[in-house]
């Protein structure tokens, strides 16, 4: 009955991200992808997809819930009215938070 849903954006969906935009987002799929899970630059992905997504919100009984991680994201890149360059902007500023969270020297991945 339930799709495959986890708290927050999962990093398995990723590739399943690649095709939903253009040439520049495509880049930074491709990026993302040959990194490890736990470096900063894929984690600053995921926090931006979970601000995009709205995971902070997502109830496991919602709508979005039920169809699962991998549809929220891809419907969010669809819906998003921004451009490629918009959204590599606001994965710059969740990178940027997320190098300011491992600068007070908090663990990640550990």
């Amino acid at each position: 009955m339930y799709a495959n849903n986890e708290l927050m954006f999962p990093p398995y969906v990723i590739p399943m991200l690649r095709e939903q935009r253009g040439p520049e987002w495509q880049k930074l799929v491709d990026r993302v992808l040959s990194i490890e899970e736990d470096s900063p630059e894929a984690l600053g992905f995921c926090l931006m997809m979970i601000r995009l997504d709205g995971c902070m919100d997502c109830e496991t009984d919602s709508y979005r819930a039920m169809r699962g991680c991998g549809m929220c994201a891809i419907q969010t890149l669809r819906r998003y009215k921004g451009s490629d360059h918009d959204l590599l902007k606001l994965y710059q500023a969740a990178l940027k938070d997320v190098e300011a969270f491992l600068e007070i020297g908090a663990p990640v991945g550990k």
